[in-house]
């Protein structure tokens, strides 16, 4: 028996317990012993979950810490209940994040990817993944994440490479795939495509100008309202809602555009909001999606006025090449000149932004690959609809089911190097990153050959990941494991709280907001850090962190470390089992409480209510076990009582052991136990 002394010391523990798990090999499956947990002695039933791959230029972040420890628990205990558990690890390529990253530090040494040319700029990203790529899986480590690391995947391997070409064809042969002019998200630092999966909001103080578009006839005019005014240069319409008394007679008039001398028509639309600005709005369907669908309707013509580099064309020498902020501020003077502009108005509204970049988003027509969703939509509503995967917290099977039905063909192409290219000559395009992370849960198993990984653990049993990439991720695996493996791709879908400041901002380094979890993990361990952040976890929307709950983690290992210290004084070993008539009234009702508690964590866990959990196991280990039993133990040394503390402590570890997996394992192993906690039945 190995004295446990002194306080509890992470840093010593960690380091040490995570490779003793490594090199029992017992994190892949098939290296797993046989289960006490099952009668037959068999591993028989899977339970395996995917890593949402983090990107390769990623690091541990608070939202990383909270999904992988919700992971870890359900992996640990699945294993501990006997199960044959894959947990899959990998990264994502990250098409734009990734050649953003390179890109910045080329213009350190003054260099440009269009220096180096396509070729060797896509073989510095290859030195570059080969030297930070990996970074999360270390930082994942010392979390104490279980990932059977022999499986490591990465969406640009070979063999994923295939399974990308594959799909890809397989969707052409099925006419799903087009090419086509659609008015797209633009990014002009990027210098490419985005879906509008991709945008991100922020507020900005802005202006609503109001400008006065005369009617041809010189019978007076109407007054538009926007936050846009240099897109007016090619607007083909005015647009009012057809319900609105104020315009009902006004349709089908011809109007003179402003600046440009152009005639244009008032048109009628539903989409136009009778309460925005003056109910009156400017069509401009080479520069809106709106627009754009107003136009199809009503077949007006597109005037592309805003290239790729975010500059003025096809207007006038006056205008052409001016960037955009410089032809608003000229339209406005023009119009003041023209007394055209009838007011101008503060306003406050938000403003797409380039997720990766932070670079305002121009819409803008655009030739560009797409996928024809409606088909491919519709097999995964059946399926959500028929309950072949529960979500939870439930909401979120409605909200999954509204964008499957409201889905719009997906722009699949993007003009960056780095990413798996379109398999089509001439095409210089490579794919949106998320074509080829829809393919995760069976890509990652082999497919499309027919591997035994494929035959044995596909489908998976769930995923998990935060709401912010539940259309971008989870909803087009869910198409993608019906298309090509005619399955669902999990049975279970868990969307975790997102993690924000205590002042309910977002995390952010760049706000001062943000926290590092690896830090946490120095200051306080592991174990304390994910039992302080998942003691919060409790299915809403966000958590608020607060550091507080991380430190009483560690005082709770703390308190888990002395108790370990006190049961080990009284020379017991943990194989003792309580007695199977417990006489003692005082021993009975601990008993009871215990197999309760035991039954409710279980439940807890089952329902996927970690935070519940959490608090349960809390309350009565400090409550329930330390300062009651522990207390009252020491009135009564019969063996019965002995016996049932040495049970208690067992089985309190078992329960612990998927939270704060480090501190379990040493405090078992330091009671000379055979097996490791990691396999021990639960």
């Amino acid at each position: 028996m190995k004295e446990i002394v002194g306080a509890y010391e992470p840093k010593v523990v960690e380091d040490k317990i995570y490779r003793q798990w490594l090199e029992s090999g017992f994190f892949t499956p098939e290296k797993l012993p046989a289960s006490s947990a099952s009668r037959s002695g068999k591993r028989s039933k899977n339970f395996v979950m995917m890593i949402a791959p983090p990107n390769i230029t990623g690091s541990l972040h608070m939202g990383h810490a909270l999904e992988n420890t919700i992971t870890d628990i359900l992996v640990r205990y699945k294993r501990m209940k006997g199960f044959k558990t894959l947990w899959l690890p990998g990264t994502d390529h990250a098409g734009i994040a990734t050649q953003n990253v390179v890109e910045k530090d080329l213009k350190k040494q003054g260099l440009s990817r269009h220096d180096l040319g396509r070729e060797k700029f896509i073989e510095k990203i290859w030195q570059w993944r080969e030297q930070y790529g990996e970074t999360i899986f270390n930082q994942l480590k010392r979390l104490g994440c279980s990932l059977d690391w022999s499986r490591t995947r990465f969406t640009m391997d070979e063999k994923y490479q295939v399974a990308v070409k594959t799909a890809f064809e397989h969707y052409q042969k099925k006419g799903l795939i087009y090419q086509g002019e659609r008015v797209i998200n633009w990014c002009v630092k990027c210098q490419t495509a985005l879906s509008d999966l991709e945008l991100e909001y922020a507020e900005e103080k802005s202006k609503l100008w109001h400008i006065k578009y005369p009617f041809k006839d010189g019978s007076g005019f109407v007054t538009v309202a926007t936050t846009r005014p240099e897109t007016m240069l090619g607007d083909t319409a005015v647009a009012v809602n057809p319900k609105d008394a104020r315009y009902k007679n006004l349709v089908g008039k011809t109007l003179i555009l402003p600046i440009v001398n152009r005639e244009i028509p008032v048109v009628a639309d539903f989409a136009v909001d009778k309460e925005f600005g003056t109910g009156a709005v400017k069509v401009t369907p080479a520069h809106d999606a709106t627009d754009s669908a107003i136009a199809e309707r009503a077949g007006l013509p597109y005037h592309k006025v805003i290239n790729e580099v975010g500059k003025i064309i096809n207007v006038s020498p006056e205008f052409d090449g001016l960037k955009i902020a410089e032809a608003r501020e000229k339209v406005v003077a023009k119009l003041t000149e023209l007394g055209l502009l009838e007011k101008e108005e503060e306003l406050t509204h938000n403003v797409a932004k380039c997720y990766r970049c932070n670079a305002t988003v121009e819409p803008m027509l655009s030739k560009q690959w797409f996928i024809k969703m409606k088909p491919l939509a519709e097999k995964a509503i059946r399926a959500i609809e028929k309950g072949e995967m529960k979500y939870t917290p439930a909401r979120w099977k409605k909200i999954s089911l509204d964008w499957l039905r409201e889905v719009k063909d997906w722009c699949v192409s993007r003009q960056i190097w780095w990413g798996h290219k379109i398999p089509i000559e001439g095409s210089e395009d490579t794919f949106d990153t998320w074509f080829s992370s829809a393919l995760w849960p069976f890509a990652t198993l082999g497919w499309p050959e027919k591997t035994s990984d494929l035959e044995n653990y596909y489908p998976t049993t769930m995923i998990t990941s935060a709401r912010d990439i539940l259309h971008l991720w989870i909803s087009r695996m869910v198409f993608s494991g019906l298309e090509f493996m005619g399955k669902a791709p999990f049975k279970d879908v868990i969307i975790h709280s997102t993690v924000q400041a205590l002042d309910g901002r977002r995390m952010s380094k760049s706000l001062g907001t943000g926290i590092d979890p690896l830090d946490l993990i120095e200051k306080y361990g592991a174990d304390a850090t994910r039992f302080g952040l998942i003691f919060q976890e409790f299915g809403g929307q966000e958590i608020r962190f607060s550091e507080q709950n991380i430190l009483m983690g560690k005082k709770f290992a703390n308190k888990l470390w002395n108790i370990a210290r006190f049961v080990q004084l009284k020379n017991l070993s943990l194989g003792g089992e309580a007695s199977k008539s417990v006489k003692l009234a005082e021993n009975k009702k601990f008993v009871k409480m215990l197999t309760e508690t035991k039954k409710a964590v279980e439940k807890n866990l089952n329902a996927y209510k970690f935070g519940e959990a959490a608090h349960l196991l809390y309350d009565f280990v400090w409550h329930e076990f330390a300062d009651k039993f522990i207390e009252e133990s020491k009135k009564r040394e019969n063996a019965e009582t002995i016996a049932v503390l040495a049970h208690g402590l067992r089985e309190i570890l078992k329960m612990l052991h998927p939270f704060m997996p480090f501190i379990t394992e040493e405090i078992w192993q330091s009671f000379d136990e055979k097996e490791m906690l990691l396999i021990e039945k639960w």
